[in-house]
């Protein structure tokens, strides 16, 4: 039978005694119960060390695969600490950037030593949503394609007034165009951070938000001062669902990374808040690697657009419309003679066109977009919803495309 568990160290003693004196190999391990080979192994661990080599030695490995060297366990802690909103991936890559001789274990092993420190935050599983922007992410190749601009929620700062950060980011890059500290939501302020970013990166495609205040109001097709002079300048937008916001996930999850960030209170003023905001903006840029952009940074990705900002706005231009009309400075247009109604504030001063559908029906636009119909008996105008805008929209696109295919062939 195999060793006894309690004399196993005095039957190897006695085995190996018997064989010195002589005994056969084969023999005593037929009576020992054990392999030839085992009887050899202590055998030769007895002439190495002695009776201590009969004891069992560690099974302990020699090397662990998990195991990190306190020079490496100690730069992984200072940056985490530094840095308490990364993960074990951007830790990973920064250290790889400053130290490119240190060798570093793999990412798990990161996050288990973080973990052990109670370095990690646990999260608890969200359910994913299906989104349904107007504009498919794959769609998406290149910077500039699509901004993204919302107001991070307020706080209150060390001097009990509020602070409403104001973001811009680019879809395709994540890169934070813009993040400034506004005193309110309102249009001008507002119109002058744009205006700030547009000076400095150009122009985008489109522009993507919710359907607050300023971006949007209660007028027709939900048009505001703001959107209104975006149009203008040749943007096209685009707001999300009301109540989906995932549909501006990445600018939602770039929020949560600034809520992590920053300190509320922890700023005595506006200009002092700007001052983390600015901190912020630059390390979210330039130094912290994002893991969906395969570990670079959104600085990497991101280029300025090739659409400048103009000194003054291009005035729409209305030329398949059988009338232009501009609005008044209370909302409403002129139609002919004395005939007034009332269209929207959001288009003050800005030329409308109308087209005559039927006999007595207008149709009218602010550039590309349909408003709505004027009965021109009654005076009455009807706004047209934003569903079947798009569908006029696209219906329209296809005509004209039609017809240069005819005027082609």
């Amino acid at each position: 039978m195999p060793w006894k568990e309690v004399t196993a160290v005095n039957e190897r003693m006695e085995f190996v005694a018997r064989l010195k004196a002589g005994e056969r190999m084969s023999d005593l391990c037929r009576e020992f119960g054990i392999s030839r080979k085992t009887g050899y192994k202590f055998e030769q661990r007895y002439e190495e060390h002695g009776p201590k080599g009969l004891y069992d030695f560690s099974r302990r490995p020699r090397r662990l695969a998990r195991q990190i060297s306190p020079g490496i366990q100690t730069a992984i802690l200072e940056l985490k600490r530094e840095k308490p909103t990364w993960g074990a991936a951007k830790v990973h890559e920064v250290l790889q950037r400053q130290h490119p001789e240190m060798e570093l274990p793999v990412r798990s092993t990161i996050h288990d030593l973080l973990d052990r420190y109670g370095l990690v935050k646990k999260r608890t599983k969200r359910r994913r949503y299906h989104a349904y922007p107007t504009l498919r992410e794959e769609d998406i190749q290149a910077p500039n394609q699509l901004w993204c601009a919302d107001f991070k929620g307020q706080f209150r700062m060390g001097n009990a007034k509020y602070c409403y950060p104001l973001t811009v980011t680019d879809f395709y890059s994540r890169y934070v165009l813009g993040c400034e500290a506004m005193e309110s939501t309102q249009s001008e302020s507002a119109k002058q951070g744009f205006e700030w970013i547009f000076r400095e990166y150009g122009l985008p495609t489109r522009l993507r938000t919710d359907n607050g205040s300023p971006f949007s109001s209660r007028s027709v097709q939900g048009l505001s001062t703001l959107s209104v002079w975006w149009m203008r300048l040749g943007i096209q937008v685009e707001r999300i669902e009301p109540g989906q916001p995932q549909q501006n996930g990445r600018h939602e999850r770039m929020h949560r990374t600034l809520k992590e960030e920053i300190l509320p209170r922890a700023a005595k003023n506006l200009l002092a808040q700007q001052e983390q905001l600015d901190r912020f903006r630059e390390d979210f840029n330039e130094r912290r690697p994002h893991e969906a952009l395969k570990m670079k940074c959104p600085a990497d990705l991101y280029k300025t657009s090739l659409k400048r900002y103009p000194e003054s706005l291009p005035e729409p231009v209305y030329p398949h419309h059988d009338l232009v009309r501009v609005v008044h400075g209370c909302g409403t247009v002129n139609f002919r003679g004395q005939k007034n109604f009332f269209i929207s504030r959001a288009l003050i001063d800005q030329p409308i066109g109308f087209e005559e559908e039927q006999d007595g029906i207008w149709r009218i636009n602010f550039m590309d977009l349909d408003l709505g119909f004027l009965d021109e008996e009654t005076m009455k105008f009807s706004p047209i919803s934003p569903e079947d805008s798009d569908h006029r929209l696209r219906k329209r696109d296809r005509e004209h495309s039609s017809k240069v295919g005819e005027q082609h062939a």
